[in-house]
């Protein structure tokens, strides 16, 4: 029996939805606010207090994501600032204290409603507990405030803190899918979260669950996972930063290993009011795909700003992404990479007896179904308009006897200018 089945999911969603959202999109200048503007706890209070979101609903958010055809949400739980978006006994710094809201709660339920994989992003970092490391650490707040200097943390009742909201979320919202740990880095990583332990509480009380890489390491490395030797601690999947992968990733030995790249829409994953810089859907839509050829998920961010609204951008980008989805989706769910020769127009996705192909521009003469031979192929559709297509047969095509070529007929402006998707029944 494959120890790793419970991830199967996992692997056959291959699109999920990130939602980054806390104390620190009331500022609008992103998730790290704190740490890169060194604010301290006394700082942030005021924002803290003011952090009354009125227009969230975790209903839209899961709604907008099932439209697009994003089959899981990682909602965050609480990020580095330590501000707890959900009821917890360790501590009052959270929103049940102070707004009356467990939005953990409202999105579990929501998921759950629609059939939507849960999952939950949790930091192990925490910048407002007095027993994190302060100063001198790389990237506390008050890395460098002389008031910290010498101060004595115990930071075994931290871990003991962390332990128990961990302890928390994976027993007081039913079902969680997924639980995105982040992160680690310099020598805060594994050992010194107590990890094994961490995670066989996690496993005990959540059995499916996935887990992230992160507790060996962030988007600085990939851990044990792709070293060979991964251990209980070492995750389900990889999750790469801000990048696809050039070549997806395998192991030491070129075996597959599950990956996931987490992307933002414009360039922060914390509402940022000035960062306009948003990615188009077309773009998005081509990225996904490559993601899925190389045998990898894509987790889309959305930051909403302080009040809970999504940005309308954002909005208009999953709209798109939904009308193509709707058509072409099964080209990703489901589908994985196949080892073809990259055909210099697109990619190439893959599911048991079919082949897409992802056709990214227009080709003069056919489109060369890369791999294939003729007496293979028993069907040829266009995913969009659903027109079946003949397989070429010219003295122009003839010229190569060793290449299918698909006929798209006289026009020659493609049905879809994000991704046009030829879905190829195969003979086996």
């Amino acid at each position: 029996m494959n120890k790793y089945r419970y991830r199967k999911w996992f692997e056959d969603a291959r699109f999920g939805m990130f939602v980054h959202w806390g104390v620190y999109s009331l500022i609008g200048r992103g998730e790290w606010v704190r740490s890169n503007e060194r604010l301290s706890v006394e700082d942030y209070q005021p924002y803290v207090e003011r952090f009354q979101p009125d227009s969230f609903s975790a209903e839209t958010i899961v709604s907008l994501a099932e439209e697009a055809g994003m089959k899981y949400i990682v909602f965050t739980a609480r990020h580095h600032d330590g501000y707890c978006l959900f009821d917890t006994a360790t501590t009052d710094y959270q929103s049940a204290h102070y707004c009356g809201h467990d939005f953990v709660r409202e999105m579990a339920d929501a998921c759950h409603r629609h059939g939507m994989k849960f999952g939950l992003y949790y930091s192990l970092i925490d910048w407002h507990h007095p027993d994190y490391p302060h100063y001198g650490d790389r990237i506390h707040p008050q890395r460098d405030d002389p008031a910290w200097k010498g101060y004595d943390h115990n930071f075994s009742w931290y871990l003991d803190f962390m332990h128990e909201q961990v302890r928390e979320l994976c027993s007081n919202y039913g079902r969680v899918d997924l639980l995105w740990l982040d992160y680690s880095y310099d020598d805060m990583r594994a050992e010194t979260w107590q990890a094994e332990e961490l995670v066989q509480m996690i496993r005990t009380l959540q059995p499916g669950i996935v887990l992230n890489n992160r507790l060996e390491a962030s988007g600085e490395g990939f851990g044990s996972l792709v070293s060979g030797s991964p251990t209980s601690v070492s995750g389900d999947f990889v999750s790469p930063e801000q990048i696809i992968p050039p070549h997806g990733i395998v192991d030491c030995n070129g075996k597959h290993v599950p990956w996931e790249a987490c992307i933002t829409m414009n360039n922060h994953w914390g509402y940022c009011k000035d960062d306009h810089y948003f990615k188009p859907a077309d773009m998005l839509i081509r990225k996904l795909v490559e993601c899925v050829s190389k045998n990898g998920n894509m987790i889309l961010n959305i930051g909403p700003d302080g009040d809970g609204n999504i940005p309308p951008e954002s909005v208009e980008i999953l709209k798109e992404i939904a009308a193509w989805m709707k058509h072409s989706g099964e080209s990703v769910h489901g589908c994985h990479g196949t080892g073809l020769e990259k055909p210099e127009y697109g990619r190439i996705t893959a599911k048991e007896n079919i082949v897409y192909y992802h056709v990214l521009e227009g080709m003069i003469g056919g489109i060369p179904l890369t791999g294939l031979k003729k007496e293979q192929v028993k069907k040829i559709t266009v995913l969009k308009t659903d027109r079946e297509i003949p397989v070429s047969d010219t003295w122009i095509t003839g010229n190569y006897p060793d290449i299918v070529f698909a006929d798209m007929g006289e026009d020659p402006c493609l049905p879809d200018t994000a991704d046009t998707v030829l879905k190829v029944e195969v003979i086996e």
